[in-house]
């Protein structure tokens, strides 16, 4: 299935989900810095597309204390494409 285009979402997005998701449609918890470590994109840029996807519904906080993260439903759902993209269609970001 195609996942919906959504025009704020950048491929670091895409990266950072993937990632979450793991092998197996395990959830991974992760730091920024772990992922950060694993997907090629600056530490930077991983922070601030990951307050955008929480904005969103794609991830959550697994502990926000020591701030791990990791994939939503929604943001498997996303994933998958059966999610409507203009449940995505977050104002913020338009």
């Amino acid at each position: 299935m195609r996942r919906p285009h959504v025009d704020w979402m950048t491929r670091a997005d895409d990266a950072i989900l993937e990632f979450l998701q793991n092998e197996g449609n395990r959830r991974l918890v992760a730091t920024p810095g772990v992922i950060e470590a694993n997907i090629g994109y600056t530490l930077s840029t991983v922070n601030q597309r990951l307050k955008k996807l929480k904005t969103a519904g794609l991830v959550e906080y697994h502990d926000e204390e020591r701030g791990l993260y990791e994939i939503s439903e929604h943001g498997k759902a996303y994933l998958s494409g059966t999610v409507d993209a203009n449940e995505l269609d977050v104002e913020e970001f338009s």
